[in-house]
């Protein structure tokens, strides 16, 4: 039987660490370097987790302090940061990777 998770927090910790594994840190060498995919990554599962929108999720995260230091965000993405993450991760199939590996983690079954 899986673990699944009702901590927002554990799940996010798991996210990272699981994209820490499967993604570089950034899309591509001359990006902004602004925010990390690792980061992005771990926003956009707290967004399915939490069956929000991008601006729904961007307003939960800025009012979040444990959940931005978590993630090591000094300021929230905008939405449109997070849309094209996903749009950017799904065209590479690096998000139905990370998806795979993240339901196989055998530690905690967090995501």
């Amino acid at each position: 039987m899986r673990k699944t998770t009702h901590s927002p927090l554990a799940l996010v910790g798991t996210a990272l660490e699981v994209a820490q594994r499967s993604l570089p840190l950034y899309s591509h060498p001359k990006s902004p370097h602004k925010y990390t995919q690792h980061q992005l990554f771990a926003c956009l599962v707290l967004k399915e987790f939490l069956k929000s929108g991008y601006r729904d999720l961007v307003q939960v995260v800025s009012e979040w302090s444990d959940m931005r230091q978590m993630l090591g965000l000094t300021e929230v993405p905008h939405y449109s940061t997070l849309c094209y993450a996903q749009e950017r991760l799904l065209k590479k199939g690096a998000l139905a990777s990370c998806w795979t590996q993240c339901s196989n983690w055998p530690e905690s079954g967090a995501c």
